[in-house]
């Protein structure tokens, strides 16, 4: 068995391992997976903290056996319930015109390396939203380019450092060597966004299973974060109340639900149960799910107002996560409630879109084409 490194995703609802490599046209060839289901977190905590490393072992156990090699090392994700973003505006100045160097780049990272009031945080990655050279040209990446002044806007991301110590902990006791932290908000915004794109704002939001958070994005770098604790699961908990079902029920009712019919009250939904059909009210059904859509997008909204930039109208929403996406007709009813165009956005696998795979897939991109962003932080507890 080769050894082999690997990226760890932990989602609200899946802990998922991968092992993989760059294939042809961009694609990523996955050679390994391992997902194992577990409680989550919620509101920066998890739920279920005594079982994590069960849970991690067995992700990696999975993805070793199916990709035929000893995982020895791994990139590990931090979802953005964990983590804030800090932006500086760092400036370095020089005797004469010279060309940057990976020493000067390297310089404005460090000289905003201080973070001394976010004692309950540590840096987990820092990248570029541009640099201005001698005041006025903007690029994504100076290397080489002759300047006198240089200013980066630079994003830090910090992750709790309780998150920190307990991953720590868990994957000494695994014999299995965490190689760096990743903001999973940060890689799905690299992986799925064209440079195009990233040069000007865009806004992301990943609604997964118990959480969702909403960044917004430039050039190799997050602008802003923030999170809640709602997501998909949240819908099903909700049919599974307001109907009298099992939750079982109402997952498999909330995949058949349409939300752009217009139904009668005679209007039904249908689902196999154990020894004949089950039917339920789709008007009823879809006004449930609709009241659970409009409050999460209330805190999707909370979010972006909170934001301390303005944002044009015109700019779109772009949605991504197994929360949402899978909802028949979902994009329509985000759009009217956030006032904005609503784009549904995900990795795909031959011309099929799977938006619960976007996490973990950006993350495997990062490890493998973002080197220098992921860079060789140290991070402490």
């Amino acid at each position: 068995m080769r050894e082999s490194s690997a990226i760890i995703d932990i989602g609200s609802a899946q802990i998922v391992t991968l092992v993989g490599e760059n294939g042809v046209n961009n694609t990523l060839n996955i050679t390994g997976r391992g997902d194992v289901s577990y409680a989550g977190f919620q509101r920066g905590e998890f739920l279920e903290p005594e079982n994590l490393k069960f849970v991690f072992a067995t992700s990696i156990s999975n993805a070793e056996m199916t990709s035929d090699t000893k995982i020895t090392d791994v990139y590990l994700g931090v979802p953005g319930e964990f983590c804030m973003v800090v932006t500086k505006s760092i400036e370095l100045s020089f005797p004469r015109h010279k060309r940057i160097t990976h020493s000067d780049i390297n310089n404005i990272f460090k000289s905003g390396d201080n973070f001394a009031e976010y004692k309950d945080y540590c840096l987990i990655n820092h990248s570029a939203v541009y640099y201005e050279l001698d005041g006025s040209k903007r690029v994504i990446n100076p290397l080489f380019m002759k300047a006198k002044k240089i200013r980066g806007q630079i994003s830090y991301i910090l992750a709790f450092k309780s998150f920190i110590s307990i991953m720590k902990s868990t994957f000494e006791d695994l014999g299995v060597r965490i190689n760096g932290y990743v903001s999973s908000m940060l890689a799905e915004c690299l992986h799925l966004f064209d440079p195009s794109i990233r040069d000007k704002y865009a806004i992301l939001v990943d609604c997964g299973y118990i959480t969702t958070s909403v960044v917004l994005s430039r050039g190799n770098a997050l602008l802003a974060m923030n999170s809640f604790s709602l997501g998909g699961g949240y819908i099903t908990s909700d049919l599974s109340q307001c109907l009298k079902i099992s939750f079982d029920e109402a997952e498999r009712l909330k995949h058949k639900v349409l939300l752009n019919w217009n139904a009668s009250p005679s209007d039904t939904y249908e689902i196999d149960g154990d020894e004949y059909k089950l039917t339920y009210s789709a008007k009823a059904t879809n006004e449930i799910v609709i009241d659970r859509i409009e409050m999460i997008c209330e805190y999707i909204q909370k979010c972006i107002d909170n934001f301390v930039y303005e944002l044009p109208e015109f700019l779109p929403i772009y949605v991504t996560g197994g929360g949402l996406n899978f909802i028949c007709g979902i994009k329509n009813i985000i759009s009217k409630k956030l006032k904005r165009n609503v784009e549904l956005i995900s990795v795909k696998s031959m011309h099929v879109a799977r938006p619960n795979d976007t996490s973990e897939e950006s993350m495997l991109s990062m490890m493998l084409n973002y080197q220098d962003i992921l860079g060789n932080l140290i991070v402490n507890v």
